[in-house]
């Protein structure tokens, strides 16, 4: 034995040695074994290179080797492997080109929040320079904003969707859309008049404005927006801020209401009622955002199925955010329709 690592013998006719290999770090061997402290003993790649005496660039090419020739093969077991199952399920449902589902929380006080970071970290990844993007309303964009990087970005623009309140309050179009253009450094766009007139007559007054037209002009060529629905209960946004009256909501449900998509209210298959509030409300109507990319709707719970359907259904979005229980539902009423 020449190095105590092999060992060598002459074959019985006299032709070339055999050499046996008895090293304990072989290539073959040493690439299982590092593939076993990192995928089972959870080393780091830097404790692996330090101690097989490698750089760790070494080390990332050998657990990628090891992964391509079937060494190491990762099975998903966990019940988020359901959530990919969910979530292309719905994409061919609805057409969508993303759906992203988020667990169900045990308190529902804690879905938006839930929903909130599956939105923020998703949109998020669409904001890039020279793009104009839009955004809606609501607690959960609000939210949202939370889960969402700070990072400068050239020439984007962002867009507020609908009119605002008078008053200061989290679920201000304008407030949401300043929050979202300071966080990427942004320009941004307001619809400098109440998200409803007092009568139709005011509101076409206001719309005929010309710095009112140019942002709804701009809103025509929108590169992505993130929005929000509300439901027709009555502890809805719209109800709570008074910009609807009990009435109102009645007579919209008549009218075959089950929501609103940016301060329209639509019916279950997405068709803008035919009710007084929607000839009154100041902003993007539906009808735009449909055919465009990177629309993100996110919602979800109980009472926003049936506006969250209607969204889908009528186009005004081809990205959903949504939670797993509120998901299965939303498949379930499509395949029953």
């Amino acid at each position: 034995m020449a190095s105590g690592k092999s060992k060598r013998h002459a074959d019985s006719d006299g032709s070339k040695p055999t050499v046996i290999d008895l090293s304990a770090d072989s290539d073959e061997r040493r690439r299982l074994r590092i593939a076993w402290a990192y995928f089972i003993e959870g080393m780091t790649q830097s404790e692996i290179a330090q101690q097989f005496d490698l750089n760790r660039v070494r080390i990332n090419r050998i657990l990628s080797a090891a992964r391509e020739s079937g060494m190491v093969q990762i099975t998903i077991n966990s019940p988020e492997a359901s959530f990919v199952a969910l979530e292309r399920s719905l994409e061919g449902a609805f057409g969508l080109r993303r759906v992203v589902i988020v667990p169900t929380p045990a308190s529902e006080d804690q879905l938006e929040t839930s929903i909130a970071a599956g939105a923020g970290a998703h949109f998020s990844t669409l904001l890039e320079d020279e793009r104009s993007v839009g955004i809606g309303w609501g607690r959960t964009l609000r939210l949202s904003l939370q889960f969402m990087g700070r990072r400068n970005l050239k020439n984007l623009s962002v867009v507020a969707l609908i009119g605002g309140l008078t008053r200061a309050s989290v679920m201000n179009a304008y407030e949401t859309a300043s929050h979202l253009a300071d966080l990427y450094t942004a320009d941004c766009f307001y619809i400098a008049a109440p998200a409803y007139a007092d009568d139709e007559a005011t509101r076409d007054i206001l719309r005929g404005q010309t710095m009112i037209q140019d942002v709804l002009n701009q809103a025509q060529t929108l590169d992505g927006a993130l929005i929000s629905v509300g439901g027709m209960g009555p502890s809805s946004t719209m109800e709570s801020l008074g910009l609807i009256t009990p009435d109102d909501r009645k007579t919209l449900i008549e009218a075959g209401a089950v929501g609103d998509v940016m301060g329209h209210f639509i019916d279950r298959n997405g068709q803008v009622v035919d009710h007084a509030i929607n000839r009154r409300v100041i902003a993007v109507e539906p009808a735009v955002l449909q055919g465009k990319s990177n629309i993100t709707l996110a919602s979800g719970g109980v009472d926003k199925d049936d506006v969250i359907l209607g969204a889908l259904r009528g186009g005004y979005a081809d990205i959903l955010i949504t939670d797993d229980a509120t998901g299965q539902r939303l498949l379930a009423a499509q395949a029953r329709d």
